[in-house]
């Protein structure tokens, strides 16, 4: 991970300050030993100021298309999570999406951001924790949830999930939310399996 390289005066307890992680968890990121989630990365560059490409670099796409046999795929340093691209990045766009390989055992830390995501479980089974509630996910199930809700999710089985991730993490310079981004729904349904 590159944080040292970046803001020299910025220590860890400046940074944790900013991007609202952990100094322990931003001490075992920077020294190799716990791999952060994009939404996890996306705080930090937030607070470095400085574009998530700035440690996960990703081929640009010239239009918005891409095939299945030829999408850009990476993983995050030390992650056992493979990455498909599935938008493009430019200038203007808020929103970002990908496809998640994710190996059976895999569990995610618990994060917050501004923003949102979508989850919709393309093969397998995953286990979505947001605030309280944890979602039990197949095939053919989605999830629509604010970033300001602790999240966290986790692949219990004994083979891999997949799943299509669509968020916007949007951060202003404050780390302040906006009413809108805050505010709970005002109806809330359940319409997947949970355990309490």
């Amino acid at each position: 991970m590159r944080m040292q390289r970046h803001r020299m005066a910025m220590t860890l307890q400046q940074l944790s300050a900013a991007s609202g992680v952990s100094v322990g968890y931003l001490s075992q990121v920077e020294r190799g030993n716990a791999t952060p989630t994009l939404g996890t990365l996306s705080q930090i560059a937030a607070a470095l100021e400085v574009d998530t490409d700035f440690f996960v670099r990703t081929p640009r796409t010239v239009d918005s298309l891409t095939r299945g046999v030829a999408r850009p795929r990476f993983a995050v340093a030390g992650s056992s999570i493979e990455y498909e691209q599935i938008g493009a990045e430019r200038a203007g766009h808020e929103m970002t999406s990908y496809v998640m390989n994710v190996p059976p055992g895999y569990e995610s830390e618990t994060v917050t951001h501004v923003g949102e995501e979508i989850i919709y479980i393309l093969e397998g089974e995953i286990s979505q924790m947001v605030g309280e509630r944890e979602y039990l996910m197949t095939a053919g199930d989605s999830l629509h949830y604010l970033g300001t809700t602790p999240h966290c999710w986790a692949n219990r089985t004994d083979r891999q999930a997949r799943i299509l991730w669509v968020g916007r993490m949007k951060y202003d310079k404050s780390g302040e939310i906006g009413q809108s981004e805050a505010a709970p729904a005002e109806s809330s349904r359940e319409m997947l399996p949970l355990r309490r």
